[in-house]
């Protein structure tokens, strides 16, 4: 789904303009990347956890040529589902999948 969709898909479930719905999804991405800017976590109750994690410096090889690369240290941003979502996800086949709203193209 792409963020064009998402927007869509949004707009129906919301009954509002799609530009309003965009100025809103903006804006939360915005705080969730503020938030993890300032090395805080965002925990979305039900839905997951948004946090920065450091990786160690380290060697690497380049897999074309064989040659030890350095690759430096660096914060990456991660995600970990709540138990409801892992479990949503994870649930038989038999079960009937949330489905969005249909999104016109």
């Amino acid at each position: 789904m792409t963020k064009a969709q998402f927007i869509e898909v949004l707009s129906q479930k919301l009954d509002q303009s799609k530009q309003e719905c965009e100025r809103i999804l903006d804006a939360v991405l915005e705080t969730v990347a503020g938030a993890l800017q300032r090395d805080e976590k965002v925990d979305l109750r039900g839905f997951g956890t948004f946090k920065v994690r450091a990786t160690k410096a380290r060697q690497a090889r380049n897999p074309r040529t064989g040659e030890a690369v350095s690759v430096p240290a660096k914060k990456v941003g991660t995600f970990k589902p709540s138990k409801e979502l892992s479990a949503l996800l994870n649930k038989p086949e038999a079960a009937e999948p949330i489905q969005p709203a249909v999104v016109n193209q």
